[in-house]
């Protein structure tokens, strides 16, 4: 990022299995201290996968250690009975640099998922 802009945490989801973006899938945000994970932030995606504004940003984005709750088994349903396969993805990621841009995708399907740092 350019000096001087704010840093953001952005995320989107994209349903792998169907060949497009997960609509409505509940994502919550925890700022993790220790054995502690203070819940922050809970948002769901739109019609493209991605949120309506970043999950954190101006001064709400802070070094420190991170993690995405993906409630996929909401979004998939059941596969395998009554049971899920997948249910909540927890996804946990240290930002160091509060002016960079952070974005932490899903690549979803009912029995495995993938993420990377984005752009």
């Amino acid at each position: 990022m350019q000096s001087g802009t704010a840093g953001r945490l952005t995320t989107h989801v994209l349903d792998t299995a169907l060949g497009k973006p997960a609509e409505n899938l509940r994502i919550d945000l925890f700022r993790i201290e220790g054995d502690r994970a203070d819940q922050i932030g809970s948002t769901r995606t739109n019609d493209d996968g991605r949120c309506d504004a970043p999950l954190l940003g101006g001064d709400t984005m802070k070094p420190g250690i991170y993690e995405l709750r993906f409630h996929a088994g909401d979004y998939l349903g059941h596969t395998t009975g009554s049971v899920p396969f997948l249910d909540i993805i927890p996804i946990r990621f240290g930002i160091a640099d509060a002016s960079a841009h952070y974005h932490v995708p899903l690549l979803l399907s009912p029995y495995s998922y993938s993420t990377y740092r984005g752009s």
